[in-house]
């Protein structure tokens, strides 16, 4: 009898404290892992790559183990110290295979300013032994300009079930803006269309508006709209964190599950910081997606490292869509 109310009491005290946390994919990632900022990732045969603001590229044979890898250019192309005087690297890259070869959009850009460029390379391949590797510059995609109301940064190209091309890019100034492409040069089908609005804070007159990072998936009969909201680049002072809304429409309106409208600076949050209790990795963003071929679903984003002098860290977690169709991260 007293062996039985020790065990009662032992369960019961495990049952107060609670069980210990299940392992993530985080908590086993290894390598390379920091400074990883904006990241996005691609799979390529049995090799996984992370590419990066600043140019680099990051390998891994399982999505557990990371190498660093050469970077992916080793000079920017001539044009964009030209048309964004004062840029010296490549920020926020998106990668996707389309008709045979890789498109790697990145931005060109100067802190704070929104005289910015998208650019476009492709390669048919991402392995640097596959033979016929290179990456070629097909120039200038678009640009913004002080008198635009958008910044040309943070592209992402999404293809919709038609077979239509959409580059979503934007950061801050009134929001973040879809564009329709030609799907033969990935480049805009009409220069001279105006851009769809698909996601905007609104703010007091002069005050900022911090949405960036958009990434669209197409998953469940709904197209769904990831975007970044308040502040990166502060180390562990930085406040990011990634929202959600979907759409019928690749066009909008992208809705959070409670109704409200990212056009209204709505959404449903899909990470955030750590919780008081852990406490160490602060404002997650930038986030990418990628579909395995086991059917899994990942989101990539980096997060800054409270333990490691806020450092941005890559991170990675697996999706879970619920009952009612919504994203969970496992993270």
């Amino acid at each position: 009898m007293a062996v039985r109310v020790k065990a009662l009491l032992a369960f019961a005290a495990l049952a107060l404290v609670g069980a210990a946390p299940a392992e993530t994919l985080n908590d086993r990632l290894t390598g390379d892992l920091a400074p990883v900022h904006d990241p996005v990732i691609a799979r390529e045969g049995d090799t996984y790559y992370v590419f990066t603001t600043g140019g680099d590229v990051r390998t891994s044979p399982d999505l557990i183990h990371w190498s660093a890898a050469p970077k992916l250019i080793a000079a920017m192309p001539t044009w964009t110290a030209r048309v964004v005087p004062g840029s010296k690297d490549y920020w926020a890259p998106d990668i996707s295979y389309v008709n045979g070869r890789w498109r790697l959009y990145y931005a060109v850009s100067t802190f704070g300013s929104n005289r910015s460029a998208i650019g476009l390379l492709t390669s048919p391949t991402l392995d640097p032994k596959a033979p016929g590797y290179g990456w070629r510059d097909d120039g200038l995609v678009l640009m913004s300009t002080r008198d635009s109301d958008f910044n040309a940064i943070d592209p992402n190209l999404v293809i919709d079930r038609d077979g239509g091309q959409w580059l979503s890019l934007g950061s801050f100034w009134s929001g973040l803006k879809l564009f329709r492409l030609d799907p033969a040069t990935g480049k805009p089908a009409n220069p001279k269309a105006a851009p769809i609005a698909i996601a905007r804070r609104p703010a007091p007159a002069g005050a900022p508006a911090p949405v960036e990072a958009p990434f669209i998936v197409d998953h469940g009969g709904y197209y769904w709209l990831i975007a970044s909201y308040d502040y990166c680049c502060k180390g562990a002072q930085s406040t990011y964190y990634t929202v959600i809304g979907r759409s019928k429409a690749i066009t909008g309106p992208y809705l959070g599950k409670d109704g409200s409208s990212m056009m209204q600076g709505g959404g449903t949050v899909l990470l955030r910081a750590d919780l008081p209790e852990q406490d160490r990795f602060r404002g997650p963003g930038h986030a990418g997606f990628l579909h395995d071929r086991d059917g899994t679903d990942y989101v990539v984003y980096h997060a800054y490292d409270k333990a490691n002098k806020g450092v941005p860290t890559l991170r990675i977690a697996p999706i879970r869509w619920d009952a009612d169709g919504w994203p969970q991260v496992e993270y």
